[in-house]
């Protein structure tokens, strides 16, 4: 009898450890993120500080540079310029959540009890 329960127990675990994983893949181009913001006017790749200066005015705050190639970030109101030497390197829209989506369910506000 003890020996069937071992086996049982060692079939369970044995079981547990093949299961694949389920999880939920979403994919989304990059051109697709911020859809909303597309339209907004920002500082292209490869443009001069003294250029995006000029066109969209003072940055909210600076930081940096960083490393070498020193990294520098400009941010603006819907967005960030980030600079690699005195050249746009890249402009990332900031992160504005989405209401009501919560992605991790297990921080989520604990509804009514009934």
């Amino acid at each position: 009898m003890g020996k069937l329960i071992i086996v049982a127990i060692s079939l369970c675990i044995a079981y547990i450890g093949v299961m694949p994983a389920h999880a939920e893949v979403i994919k989304l181009s990059v051109g697709s993120q911020a859809s909303n913001k597309q339209a907004i006017s920002r500082p292209l790749n490869g443009v001069s500080r003294q250029q995006v200066s000029s066109q969209f005015g003072e940055p909210i705050s600076i930081q940096g540079p960083v490393g070498e190639p020193p990294i520098s970030s400009w941010e603006y109101a819907d967005y960030y310029v980030f600079f690699e030497y005195d050249r746009v390197l890249h402009t990332v829209f900031k992160h504005v959540p989405v209401p009501g989506f919560n992605p991790d369910p297990e921080q989520a506000p604990a509804g009514p009890t009934e």
